[in-house]
């Protein structure tokens, strides 16, 4: 995704589609095959087990970038959030018709007002698997809502207003945890069980931003213990509190967001650092994932109809005897028709509302030269 007020950063549209990846696979493990029950006999591959850890690196990246832009100059409110309805409401629209399309006969006038709380209670957009991942919009668009005023305060006060927010977000989900029956799912879906997450991705922004060069000589061994970091997190996730564990009450999930962002941002901060790769090859290859990257958005809101419609119509796809080539089997297959869906929707949805979009910085004396891109 190009920016009209930052340089574009290819590396973060890879990171992008290896969120939306993440969460098809997640997806497709869990409807096709395990049923959405937790599996810590498969902790191994805890990262597709608890593949919606896909959507926490979501929410970092969205930190990061839009810290990033922020660390430019000024923002106008108003162009910001505007660029951002450009940006989200389109698509986000059509999906919220389409789910209550789908209910049809269920419809009552009050739930138009989920579109703004399609993560509360219960919005029309959760009542059908081919919509459910809609949720993420409102805790996405809510963050929009204030973060050029956390930016601006983070800005002006340091690393003193980052922890100060942090902690009162840790006495918020104390309370949350104390309070209510599903605490798991409370954190899980709502802006105080995430905005360390976005925090987070501000924080790693501004260390990206001060300590590039000194990021750059340390990228290759970064990237190697983010991974390993991110590897070891959502296998303990999936061995001893998995999002679908029958205790509800998991301690781990009170401080869960900020350690699964933490692995997040070290990745990204890893990933952009690493030394560039040449030759052709590899510029194909970049290619493909900057294109991937791109339509992640249209690629995560309407991958669950292409799992949908392949198990209506096809079911499980089961060409051996041996589980994990049966199910890289289906996600390949999967992959390739959510990527060619995805691109249709980004074409004839998403791309003509963001050629509209305009400049909501203004650049500082000392912020760098920034080429005009399309965010």
């Amino acid at each position: 995704m190009r920016s009209a007020n930052l340089a574009y950063l290819p590396r973060l549209d890879h990171l992008r589609f290896a969120a939306a990846f993440l969460v098809l696979a997640f997806h497709l493990y869990h409807y096709f095959f395990h049923g959405w029950q937790p599996n810590p006999d498969a902790a191994g591959i805890g990262f597709i087990v608890e593949g919606h850890s896909g959507v926490a690196l979501f929410f970092s990246l969205s930190g990061f970038l839009f810290m990033l832009i922020a660390l430019q100059g000024p923002i106008r409110y108003r162009q910001f959030l505007t660029n951002r309805v450009l940006r989200i409401v389109p698509l986000f629209l059509v999906i919220f018709y389409l789910a209550i399309t789908l209910g049809r006969d269920e419809f009552q006038a009050s739930d138009i007002f989920y579109l703004l709380f399609s993560n509360i209670g219960s919005p029309p957009t959760s009542d059908h698997f081919v919509t459910g991942a809609a949720w993420t919009i409102s805790v996405e668009f809510t963050f929009y809502l204030i973060f050029p005023f956390m930016a601006a305060a983070f800005m002006a006060q340091g690393w003193r207003y980052m922890i100060g927010v942090w902690l009162l977000l840790l006495l918020f989900k104390l309370l949350i945890y104390t309070s209510v029956a599903n605490p798991i799912h409370v954190f899980y879906s709502t802006l105080p069980g995430r905005l360390d997450q976005f925090l987070i991705g501000m924080a790693a922004a501004v260390l990206y931003a001060r300590h590039r060069e000194t990021l750059a000589r340390h990228g290759i061994s970064l990237f190697v213990v983010a991974l390993g970091y991110c590897y070891t997190m959502l296998f303990l996730l999936a061995k001893y509190a998995s999002t679908f564990s029958e205790n509800r009450h998991e301690t781990l999930w009170i401080v869960w967001s900020s350690i699964e962002s933490f692995g997040w941002a070290l990745l990204i901060l890893g990933y952009l650092s690493l030394p560039a790769v040449r030759g052709r090859i590899a510029e194909r290859t970049g290619a493909v994932f900057v294109h991937c990257g791109k339509i992640s958005y249209s690629f995560y809101l309407l991958h669950a109809s292409v799992l949908y419609l392949w198990l209506e119509y096809l079911g499980v796809w089961q060409p051996t005897a041996w589980f994990a080539v049966n199910f890289l089997a289906n996600l390949l297959v999967v992959l390739v028709l959510c990527i060619a869906l995805a691109s249709l929707s980004y074409a004839c949805i998403e791309r003509p509302f963001l050629a509209q979009r305009r400049r909501y910085v203004s650049p500082s004396p000392n912020a760098a030269q920034t080429e005009k891109k399309d965010v």
